[in-house]
């Protein structure tokens, strides 16, 4: 499993944008090389048929522009990342995460089946590597989202579980599937973030709103009754239903992989709120408590979300950097965010008082998170530059991809000798293209739009 995503409502970032950021790691031992990319119309295929699923799935005329961040070599499929459409509609899929095994005997995961003898194969449901292409192509908003791809889920079902985020101007929605075909999903209240790991996070559902008006919450159609007919609400008489315990798990691979990761993000946004060290803390790594969402002590900026997605437990005994703080028994002891086998961030940025040509931006980091530096880009644009789109199976100086990798790998081994360094050039890089971002912004009123970031 891996990724790390972390979303902001519009009331809790500095600015009043909605963002959505997510790390997308690759295996354990693999790199896997991503670009940039803008699909046409034109280009945007009919008939979908999934690599992993064996699935054919036909697709409706008319789809929109969108930008996607997919693998440069696609054995395997597309895998589309994160992108934004032209009607500034975002998405970010996915998220693994985590089910138990009573959902998944009530309702098995979808899995291909090659032919056997006379037996013919027997397709699969969908997964990552479809998600983005089969729907974000065709939303309007961040809630249309949800229900189109619930309307997948429902239909097709999945071979695996995932979170994923849709996102437009004024709201953020979080989807989680549950087993092999239904979902559930939860808006983003304004004021507040929401920390996910690969664990299934929502932890508070009404489902007299999911049928009504739908103004907080969303499933398919029949989730009430499976949870009642499997006996998975696991609540006391009188008790809230809890989504995680219905739905989730809480092992000790998760207080080694998952949870550290959301402690330490609450710890860096929410630093006062908890006591997070020590026989007194409230929040420690391996809490099964840590909130889904949560208000910020102050507003969240883009430069705060890069930060929290590169960490690597810096300030704790658990940093596999660390020489001063703790024993070495701890270094390295939980999985950290910034970790080498980050493949591309996208934070994804909409601020609904920006004209349109300018009010979506990727931030977009290819590798190690710890070592490389978050370039912004317009979305509603009709190509992106070559420094980013040009990646290839090749090592090459040439490719963005490929000389953040060759920087990591150098800094990485040293890193005593190189922190302060990179640190410097993160914050001058970062600088001078927040610079380029607001000069741009006020420029658009006189250009009218702009071809390329």
């Amino acid at each position: 499993m891996a990724c790390t995503t972390i979303l902001v409502g519009k009331g809790a970032s500095y600015d009043g944008s909605t963002i959505v950021a997510r790390n997308e790691d690759s295996q354990s031992g693999v790199f896997t090389p991503k670009y940039m990319d803008v699909v046409e119309p034109q280009d945007q295929p009919r008939t979908y048929v999934s690599k992993g699923g064996h699935l054919t799935i036909p697709l409706p005329d008319k789809p929109l522009r969108y930008t996607q961040i997919p693998d440069a070599e696609q054995p395997d499929g597309v895998w589309g990342a994160a992108g934004v459409n032209e009607l500034n509609v975002a998405m970010s899929a996915t998220e693994t995460i985590t089910s138990n095994e009573r959902v998944l005997a009530a309702d098995p995961l979808v899995e291909y089946v090659p032919a056997r003898g006379d037996e013919p194969e027997r397709a699969g449901g969908i997964g990552e590597e479809d998600m983005v292409t089969i729907c974000l192509p065709y939303i309007t908003s961040a809630r249309d989202g949800v229900m189109r791809m619930g309307e997948f889920l429902e239909r097709y079902g999945t071979y695996e579980m995932n979170g994923m985020a849709f996102q437009d101007a004024d709201e953020i929605w979080w989807l989680e599937t549950i087993g092999g075909h239904h979902w559930m999903a939860r808006r983003v209240p304004d004021d507040c973030y929401v920390t996910m790991p690969n664990q299934l996070g929502i932890d508070a559902f009404d489902f007299a709103d999911a049928a009504g008006e739908g103004r907080e919450f969303l499933c398919s159609a029949d989730l009430e009754d499976f949870v009642r007919t499997n006996h998975l609400d696991l609540g006391l008489e009188g008790d809230a239903f809890d989504p995680r315990a219905a739905f989730g798990s809480a092992t000790q691979a998760d207080h080694v992989y998952n949870t550290p990761r959301a402690w330490y993000m609450q710890r860096t946004l929410n630093p006062y709120d908890d006591i997070y060290d020590g026989e007194l803390a409230t929040l420690r790594p391996d809490s099964d408590d840590i909130p889904w969402c949560r208000v910020p002590e102050r507003k969240v900026t883009i430069q705060d979300v890069k930060q929290v997605l590169s960490s690597h437990y810096e300030g704790t005994p658990y940093d596999p950097y660390g020489r001063t703080q703790g024993d070495s028994d701890r270094r390295g002891m939980f999985r950290p965010i910034g970790i080498n086998r980050n493949s591309q961030l996208c934070i994804t940025q909409l601020k609904g008082d920006a004209p349109e040509a300018v009010r979506a931006i990727q931030w977009v980091a290819f590798g190690c998170n710890v070592f490389n530096v978050a370039v912004p880009l317009f979305a509603n644009v009709d190509r992106m530059p070559d420094y980013l789109a040009n990646t290839t199976r090749s090592v090459s100086t040439d490719s963005h991809y490929w000389a953040v990798r060759l920087v990591s790998a150098m800094a990485d081994a040293h890193f005593a000798d190189c922190a302060n360094l990179i640190e410097r050039y993160q914050e001058a890089a970062g600088s001078e293209m927040l610079r380029e971002v607001l000069a741009a912004q006020r420029d658009v009123g006189v250009c009218g739009g702009l071809a390329c970031a």
